[in-house]
């Protein structure tokens, strides 16, 4: 076991943990709650803790292998346990960890997945408890019918076209329904939300309002040659709402990520907005807190 590196940014480690993820969901999803996407989302963000990074956990073989994480996602305070299938006998070590060094002021909460009693029976033995709190997650499969409808004028394009970065500010801002108009000295951390190193601009579908306007987006997160792809993030202007923008963005990117050899598309959700276009529930998580 060692600390993540403290370099921030898209550093060696943070590639071979990505390479971890990728690898044991290859032949099937096994951490529906916690894909490659995420871990490289979260490093899109001004909200991760980048002076935080060595108390994340790593486990590697003796080939220099990530087969252990206990991280967070924004900071310390919570923390994910991820595992090679082959080496659950690390767990132990890894709960350990979060106890001690991802929790802050002697509190930390582990997401613990639904379907992992063992790990379950861990943080309990550690004095955890189980919280009212969760995330949920869902699937759609992408065999099934992903037509879509919009209004005369509104059009489905993605970020390999020219796009405008202060009209795609303005719809995240708003989309999230945060009031007033945005920080426009968020710029270029918005920019580089877009340019991950796994993220495909074909893949990143906006729907655009006949004025010109962003009126969705959903970002999708799929690995050349994976049979699955992460739904992560999806807004709708207000404007915008009850059109069927959103849908649209969905079904579309799905649908691209569909012709590029995906069969699934997860998303961390459990809205109604995804049970109405075709998701069904995924095993979901509950966090596990310090009394």
């Amino acid at each position: 076991m060692r600390a993540f590196s403290t370099e921030p940014g898209y550093s060696a480690d943070f590639f071979l943990v990505r390479e971890f993820l990728v690898r044991i969901n290859a032949d099937r999803v096994r951490t529906p709650g916690f894909l490659w996407g995420r871990w490289e989302w979260q490093f899109t963000l001004p909200f991760l803790d980048v002076g935080a990074l060595d108390r994340i956990g790593v486990w590697e073989d003796a080939d220099g292998r990530v087969v252990g994480l206990a991280t967070f996602e924004s900071g310390p305070g919570e923390a994910w346990l991820v595992v090679d299938p082959d080496r659950r006998d690390l767990l132990p070590a890894m709960v350990d960890h979060a106890v001690e060094h991802l929790a802050v002021d002697g509190a930390v909460r582990v997401m613990v997945p639904d379907d992992d009693a063992e790990l379950a029976r861990l943080v309990a033995s550690r004095g955890l408890v189980r919280a009212d709190a969760g995330e949920p997650n869902a699937v759609l499969d992408l065999a099934g019918d992903l037509g879509y409808a919009l209004p005369p004028g509104f059009r489905v394009r993605g970020l390999e076209e020219p796009w405008d970065l202060r009209a795609f500010h303005r719809l995240m801002h708003r989309g999230f329904d945060h009031s007033g108009e945005p920080d426009w000295s968020e710029l270029d951390w918005r920019r580089s939300s877009t340019q991950a190193p796994g993220q495909v601009p074909e893949l990143q579908v906006l729907v655009q309002a006949p004025g010109g306007d962003y009126a969705a987006f959903c970002g999708t997160w799929l690995w050349p040659g994976a049979g699955y792809a992460l739904v992560e993030p999806v807004c709708t202007d207000p404007a915008h709402r009850g059109l069927g923008c959103g849908r649209a963005a969905v079904l579309e990117a799905a649908a691209r990520c569909r012709d590029r050899g995906a069969g699934e598309a997860y998303v961390g959700s459990g809205q109604e907005f995804y049970r109405r276009i075709g998701f069904r529930p995924a095993p979901g998580g509950t966090w596990w807190r310090t009394p």
